[in-house]
């Protein structure tokens, strides 16, 4: 049939991404007249392709290569949906266009029962994350890097001022509306997390030879090796209830937390010590919730904190 040739041909296409007329005749056992009159039906319906003229000529496709019609259940079609419109509380999120197309194609064809269920669940079912301003451009940057394996220069702003690292993104992730890269740095010359927020600017660099080695890492795993490098030291902490509630999803204290009868807890975990700062701000954003154990280190840092803000309050 027709139709089945079509979405044959799309594959072909995908497949090969450059072929000639002469060679799609040839597997198709068409003539190339039939040929070009199915491609030019596909290029009708939006699959992009375009002709190369001349020597080494035929037909090429211009972005993207597109997808054949593929079959959705309605549950199906309703879950991408949702799993899209879950982004829309991000600041930022590396393919901003994609997924409002992707909202789009899937409600427009929607029979007209399921359209009135989701329009009804709309503000019913929000998964929510605090809103970050970023660069969705970065980001997009960041995610094509990893896709197709390349290396990113970046202007990233942090303690230090502005300086330009060139890396290679292990992967992308998110957490409390924040979105990290855990990267290697070439600059450093190890592993680093950044997070988007502070990436000022990204752009692709060809110019620096991709590195398996470092594509072995994923988001879960990427500090994990080369932890025995960093001298280590252990932080406790002692949770109430609410502090077991408000830490049992933060992505580093969550694995770690002993839960006790009385619903109270006890989260233990090995840092970096030159990290020992910013884990006790996480800490101190629970107030009373959370109370540092050791190291003493950590408990003097908290301490003078709470010194500090005494001061200010205490001056009218």
């Amino acid at each position: 049939m027709k139709s089945q040739r079509l979405i044959r041909l799309m594959m072909v296409i995908n497949a090969k991404k450059a072929v000639t007329v002469r060679e799609l005749a040839d597997e198709f056992g068409l003539s190339p007249r039939t040929i070009t009159r199915d491609l030019q039906e596909l290029s009708e319906v939006g699959f992009s392709i375009y002709a190369v003229q001349g020597r080494g000529g035929g037909y090429r496709l211009l972005h993207e290569r597109m997808l054949p019609p593929i079959a959705f259940s309605e549950s199906e079609a309703a879950a991408v949906f949702f799993a899209c419109q879950s982004l829309q509380y991000f600041g930022s999120v590396p393919f901003d266009e994609s997924a409002a197309s992707v909202i789009h194609k899937f409600y427009h064809y929607l029979p007209a029962d399921v359209k009135e269920q989701i329009d009804r669940l709309r503000n019913k079912v929000v998964i929510w994350n605090p809103y970050r301003a970023m660069s969705s451009s970065c980001l997009q940057t960041l995610l094509h890097a990893i896709m197709n394996k390349r290396a990113v220069t970046i202007a990233y702003k942090s303690n230090e001022g502005l300086t330009e690292r060139d890396i290679q993104p292990v992967g992308l992730c998110a957490s409390e509306g924040y979105w990290y890269c855990p990267a290697f740095c070439f600059l450093r010359q190890t592993y680093r997390l950044f997070r988007a927020d502070r990436i000022a600017s990204a752009c692709l660099n060809e110019t620096i030879a991709y590195q398996e080695v470092h594509d072995q890492r994923s988001v879960f795993d990427w500090i994990t090796p080369d932890m025995s490098r960093f001298g280590q030291i252990a932080l406790v902490v002692k949770l109430t209830p609410e502090g077991v509630r408000a830490f049992e999803s933060n992505v580093w204290f969550g694995p770690h937390i002993e839960v006790h009868e009385d619903g109270g807890g006890t989260a233990r975990i090995r840092i970096p010590a030159q990290k020992l700062h910013f884990f006790a701000d996480l800490v101190w954003t629970l107030g009373e919730k959370a109370k540092i154990l050791e190291p003493a280190e950590a408990v003097d840092y908290v301490r003078l904190k709470i010194g500090s803000m005494i001061k200010m309050y205490g001056q009218n």
